[in-house]
């Protein structure tokens, strides 16, 4: 009886938890019967820290998993023998080990049992961390080369578009207003299906960025970039690399 109540404490706490959280997430409860399911979770939290150590001294009998509309986990787990719960990330799976170089561990947060302030807690500093980590994950995936606050990196993409990870909503700015789209992901990306609109967009794109004291470089696709490759090449004149680079395409 008592390992039922503990049961039905955790997926309410989860379910008040996830409807408080921004965006929209989905809470699943796995008792302790979704054996293959805890093992899972087990392997992907994405911690190195005090959740880890737990893990490693107290098997996973019971989790939440809340699911944001955009495919982010956060897993919800007792406190062994202490009030309160953890929430850990749940690392991305089918993903290379490469991806993950060079991306520090956004370790979990104990909470305790009130939803409420848990849910500001874990708004205000968890997803923070984790959010940040997924892009720089993406960023490794795909070959785009995060940004710096005084420097957006523009990189080409296979289908001819262009891709690029701004850090700040300055140059974010900049790039929607001349046609790039924010995925969720934060990753900004430029169709390349008509090329003369592309290169009108990167040519106003350059002059605007530079104007704001934000540097630009363009990267060619060269395969999975890690984070010690070799930094993408300046773009001393943004107008004129633009114009050139659309027409070698």
């Amino acid at each position: 009886m008592h390992d039922h109540e503990n049961s039905e404490r955790l997926a309410s706490f989860a379910d008040v938890l996830a409807g408080e959280l921004p965006g929209t997430w989905n809470s699943v409860h796995h008792p302790t019967e979704h054996k293959e399911d805890l093992a899972d979770l087990t392997d992907r939290v994405w911690d190195l820290d005090l959740v880890a150590e737990i893990l490693a001294e107290h098997p996973l009998r019971q989790a939440a998993v809340l699911t944001r509309q955009d495919g982010a986990q956060l897993v919800v787990l007792d406190r062994p023998e202490r009030e309160g719960f953890l929430i850990a990330a749940i690392a991305p799976s089918g993903l290379p080990a490469e991806a993950f170089r060079g991306v520090r561990e956004p370790d979990g947060v104990v909470v305790s049992d009130d939803p409420f302030r848990s849910a500001e807690l874990v708004a205000g500093d968890l997803l923070t961390r984790f959010d940040a980590a997924l892009l720089q994950v993406r960023c490794n995936t795909t070959g785009i080369r995060p940004s710096r606050p005084d420097r957006v990196v523009l990189t080409w993409q296979p289908d001819g578009g262009l891709a690029a990870a701004p850090v700040s909503e300055e140059a974010a700015e900049v790039l929607i207003a001349n046609g790039f789209v924010r995925e969720e992901s934060g990753i900004h990306r430029l169709s390349g299906d008509d090329s003369t609109a592309q290169a009108r967009a990167v040519r106003a794109v350059g002059p605007q960025l530079d104007a704001r004291g934000i540097a630009v470089a363009l990267q060619h696709p060269s395969g999975r970039i890690g984070p010690n490759a070799a930094p993408p090449t300046p773009v001393p004149s943004p107008a004129a690399a633009w114009a050139s680079a659309a027409r070698s395409r």
